[in-house]
């Protein structure tokens, strides 16, 4: 029988622990990658953190900061240590590696099974986020211009109301980035396909052309898959058009003043929900 939360001691995420997450990951059906720790771990140390009993690491949070916003993900917990009040105590310890840093506005996205330990805490639910997915198409693979840094940030902040170079250095680095005047869109890889995101556009039309370059791109039965938000309605419907279909949903969540979200100018994010 695991121990009483006394016998748990709370303590950083170290690089070795990112395989037992992984592996528990996998066991939830998470789509995650290693390069989001690699990359967390570096940009936000003190909020990734691990419950450990003795040298076992037995739950999981990773948090990180983008000025006055921040995200809180990867809260997981083994299944015999749940219901013991160590999410809770790692919950607690990441928003106040948060709050340490400037950080007042903190997202997270949540299971609706999950919204109500969310609730208690502050949170309040902004929209529904849907995870669609396709396939890659045929096609001229028409080349798309790079946007320029300064061009991506604000386009990003746009929906978000937070500059978040880290993020899109990090995603657009490993990915591939394709953008105009009025926003971009980065393929990533991830498992067996691609997932769409960040992606933002500060004008509705371009999206359009952004996503079949993307798709172009990708290739003939190549598997995509993004998140998206509810209320972005321009987002919605480009997806039905081009047959992609919705295979989940969770609940986008924050506590603290609202940044300024734009869902209509946020077309994915720029991960599987740990990182905004």
């Amino acid at each position: 029988m695991p121990p009483s939360p006394h016998d748990i001691r709370f303590d950083r995420f170290r690089e070795n622990d990112t395989e037992t997450f992984l592996a528990l990951a996998a066991e939830e059906k998470w789509i995650c990658d290693r390069w989001e720790f690699d990359f967390l771990l570096h940009a936000f140390p003190s909020g990734c953190l691990v419950a450990r009993d003795g040298n076992e690491p037995v739950a999981f949070v990773t948090a990180i900061g983008y000025g006055k916003s921040g995200w809180i993900g990867n809260l997981l917990v083994q299944a015999g240590y749940r219901g013991r009040g160590i999410g809770a105590g790692l919950m607690e310890l990441a928003l106040e590696a948060l709050a340490a840093s400037g950080v007042t506005t903190v997202w997270l996205t949540a299971s609706e099974a999950g919204r109500p330990i969310y609730e208690r805490l502050g949170f309040v639910t902004v929209d529904t986020i849907r995870r669609w997915v396709g396939t890659g198409s045929a096609g001229e693979c028409r080349q798309a211009p790079t946007p320029s840094p300064a061009t991506l940030e604000a386009a990003d902040a746009a929906g978000w109301g937070e500059m978040r170079g880290a993020l899109l250095r990090a995603t657009a680095g490993r990915g591939e980035l394709i953008g105009d005047d009025h926003g971009f869109l980065v393929s990533q890889p991830c498992g067996d396909g691609l997932q769409v995101g960040p992606w933002g556009c500060t004008d509705a039309p371009s999206a359009p052309l952004l996503f079949t370059a993307a798709r172009e791109r990708a290739g003939t039965g190549v598997r995509m898959f993004l998140d998206v938000p509810e209320r972005n309605r321009s987002a919605t419907d480009l997806l039905t058009a081009h047959a992609f279909g919705v295979m989940g949903t969770n609940l986008l969540m924050h506590r603290g003043p609202d940044p300024g979200y734009r869902p209509d100018r946020v077309f994915a994010l720029g991960s599987m929900g740990s990182m905004g």
